[in-house]
């Protein structure tokens, strides 16, 4: 039987999905974009995973932020819910 996420209840929004709003993208744009799942981008979202690149997915990644006037300055330092 599949384990059960804790309630993310009282939990604020992921800096992650902020920016992807920001950027007008889904999970599986995003997704698309940098060549993962759209499995994975959820669970960045949901702090079940730390995020790791390959050097690719890095350029890709400064391509979209630079093609929508952000830089990778602008990322978070974490992509999970915020504790707000």
């Amino acid at each position: 039987m599949p384990q059960r996420r804790p309630s993310r209840e009282g939990v604020g929004k992921s800096p992650l999905k902020k920016l992807r709003d920001e950027l007008g993208m889904s999970q599986e744009e995003l997704a698309r974009q940098l060549g993962i799942s759209s499995r994975t981008v959820s669970r960045w979202e949901a702090g079940d995973n730390v995020p790791t690149f390959t050097v690719p997915q890095i350029k890709a990644l400064a391509r979209l932020l630079e093609s929508k006037g952000k830089t990778i300055e602008d990322l978070p330092d974490h992509f999970g819910p915020s504790d707000d």
